[in-house]
C-alpha cells in the first residue's frame, strides 16, 4: 500500500501491519480470549519490526533509530510501524536512497523478516486462546 501524502509533499515512512483486516466483521462474534490473543500477536510482531528497524537503520545522528515507533489502530488489531513526525521525514531518503547516497533500507527488510513469524504468532495466539 503506498504511503499517504502529507502536507508539504512529504510522505511518512511507515508500514501498516494488518493481517486480520478481512476478519473485522467476524471479530464481534469471536471469544474475547481469541481477540486478546490476536492483539498480542499483532503487538509482538509490530514491536519486532520496530526493534529490528531501530537496530539496522542508517546511523547519522542516531535520531532515526531512537524515533521509529509503533502506533495502533482498531483497538490494537492493526499496527503501523515507522516514523511519524516531520523531523524524521528524511527516513524516506535513507530507506529509498537519493542521487547522493544509495538506499539503506531497514523498515522493509524488518517487515519481510517478520512476515512469516507474524502468521505463526497469530496462529499460536489463537490456539492458546482456544485451549
Amino acid at each position: 500500500m503506498p504511503p499517504r501524502r502529507r502536507r508539504g509533499g512529504r510522505n511518512p515512512v511507515t508500514v501498516r501491519i494488518t493481517g486480520i483486516e478481512r476478519l473485522r466483521e467476524r471479530l464481534a462474534s469471536l471469544d474475547a480470549e481469541v481477540v486478546k490473543g490476536l492483539k498480542e500477536g499483532v503487538t509482538a510482531s509490530a514491536e519486532a519490526v520496530r526493534d529490528e528497524t531501530a537496530r539496522t537503520v542508517r546511523r547519522d545522528s542516531g535520531n532515526l533509530s531512537e524515533t521509529v515507533d509503533v502506533r495502533y489502530e482498531e483497538d490494537g488489531l492493526i499496527a503501523r510501524v515507522g516514523w511519524f513526525e516531520d523531523p524524521e521525514f528524511y527516513a524516506h531518503f535513507a530507506e529509498n536512497g537519493t542521487r547522493s547516497f544509495p538506499a539503506q533500507p531497514s523498515l522493509r527488510p524488518a517487515l519481510e523478516a517478520e512476515r512469516g513469524r507474524y502468521r505463526a504468532r497469530l496462529t499460536e495466539a489463537v490456539r492458546r486462546a482456544l485451549r
